[in-house]
């Protein structure tokens, strides 16, 4: 095989590391949720709609918990692009998922680490 057949070749793919495929598999999850609420808002707005009976608190409340997943899913896709990997646990204030290496929520703008003398640390 010749140089230039080599190099027209693929690059065999590295191994995913396991936090990756955690993101990944989270991040999949979040975009099946997010197109399932999303068609079952726009399924409740026609329903109200040809009933000419539209409850705009009942719109509000669905959009709201649509756009609580549309965040968690851009905190995850931020994390993949970043490949900072998932910090043991989410934001205290907002819950949202954070990095290892993040001082503060990309969320909220909350302190993800306790305070000692006003320093995150």
């Amino acid at each position: 095989m010749s140089l230039l057949d080599r190099l027209r070749r693929p690059a065999a793919a590295a191994p995913v590391p396991a936090p990756d495929l955690e993101l990944r598999a989270r991040r999949d999850r979040l975009v099946e949720r997010f197109a399932l609420m999303q068609a079952d808002l726009g399924g409740l707005y026609y329903e109200m709609a040809i009933r000419d009976h539209v409850r705009p608190d009942v719109l509000s409340r669905k959009a709201a918990e649509l756009q609580a997943v549309e965040l968690e899913l851009r905190a995850v896709e931020r994390l993949l692009q970043s490949g900072d990997g998932l910090a043991e646990h989410p934001c205290p204030t907002c819950s949202a998922p954070a990095g290892r290496s993040d001082a503060f929520c990309a969320h909220c703008g909350g302190a993800l680490s306790p305070r000692v003398n006003g320093v995150v640390g």
